[in-house]
């Protein structure tokens, strides 16, 4: 139910994913009426693979968290939610409200021991390949020990979605050498070191695209900036070819020659494909698709969420807690069985 387009965008998606995953059921959650018109529309029927759950309400876009969170206990997000907590389903994917999904998966699904805070994870294109990025907006502030817990999330999700057993680590930074950065950054530097990972150590913003490390760490706030500043370059970068193609009849027809270099380029640079931010830290998978997704990008997130589940991304994670806790003092959380 939610995201900017609604239904109109997220069930359409999920009818079309499953034409591609044979092995994947899909549970929509919301308002019945309007799930039961939009599949009418698409001339496709609830079954086995695909079936209905109501909920009652809908939490807005702009709505406070903590209010969602308190007077809206049948929303279709807290419900899809409960329906992990239950077992009934092993991952949800939302495009509604970022701060209320937050909120809502801390509450039910509870972190995972060892966990202080779940971490936002994104996947971004470098120039060999792809590299995963977090904090991206969940925790503003940190500490040394909250980016040592980011930096094993990652790690995991990349082992377990990559088939990468010790994927490396870059710490962002506004400069290589170790005297470099404020404190937090130092301290959880000297954590990295010690914590038998596979630290690469300090990275600048330029080695993000360059597909420096596997992992890049780093605070909520650095990161969402980050991320945004790259989709606003992304957007006057394109907006200047397409001036420029438009600026002359010369400049038309080279475009027009140059067709295929730039349709390629278009898709390999697609955002749309690297839709879905992985929620870390939690007794279950939850994934962040952007509210203002389309079709093909939420379908994406969908994937992403079905990855995650057959990688054992959950269980890697608690793994990954458990041999950290025997390095030397690093002792970050207590055994915990993950069904």
């Amino acid at each position: 139910m939610g995201g900017d387009h609604g239904p109109h965008v997220t069930i359409p998606s999920a009818v079309e994913y499953l034409r591609l995953d044979r092995k994947t059921n899909i549970i929509l959650v919301g308002n019945p009426d309007v799930i039961s018109r939009e599949l009418d529309t698409l001339k496709v029927s609830p079954g086995e693979q695909l079936r209905l759950h109501p909920a009652s309400e809908v939490v807005s876009m702009d709505e406070h968290p903590a209010l969602a969170l308190r007077n809206k206990k049948d929303s279709s997000m807290r419900v899809a939610l409960d329906l992990i907590k239950n077992g009934e389903a092993q991952a949800c994917v939302s495009a509604g409200n970022t701060g209320a999904l937050l909120a809502t998966s801390r509450f039910v699904l509870k972190t995972i021991p060892g966990i202080d805070r779940p971490a936002l994870a994104v996947v971004l294109p470098t120039m060999s390949g792809h590299t995963y990025v977090l904090d991206l907006g969940a925790n503003v502030n940190c500490t040394a020990e909250h980016l040592l817990q980011f930096g094993m999330m990652g790690a995991s999700l990349v082992s377990s979605v990559e088939n990468k057993p010790n994927p490396s680590i870059g710490l962002l930074n506004i400069g290589e050498e170790e005297i470099k950065g404020n404190d937090v950054v130092k301290q959880a530097a000297e954590l990295f070191r010690s914590s038998g990972m596979n630290f690469y150590g300090n990275i600048e913003g330029d080695d993000i695209y360059r597909g420096t490390t596997n992992v890049v760490v780093c605070d909520g706030f650095v990161g969402n900036v980050a991320l945004k500043t790259s989709e606003g370059l992304a957007q006057m970068l394109a907006s200047y070819l397409r001036e420029e193609f438009r600026r002359s009849l010369f400049s038309r027809f080279a475009g027009l020659v140059a067709l295929p270099v730039i349709n390629a380029f278009r898709r390999r640079v697609d955002h749309r494909q690297y839709n879905g931010a992985s929620l870390l830290g939690l007794r279950g998978i939850v994934i962040k698709s952007h509210g203002s997704a389309d079709s093909y990008a939420f379908r994406c997130a969908i994937r992403r969420a079905a990855e995650e589940v057959r990688g054992g991304t959950l269980r890697n994670i608690v793994e990954h807690i458990e041999a950290l806790r025997y390095n030397a003092g690093h002792n970050i959380g207590q055994p915990v069985s993950v069904e």
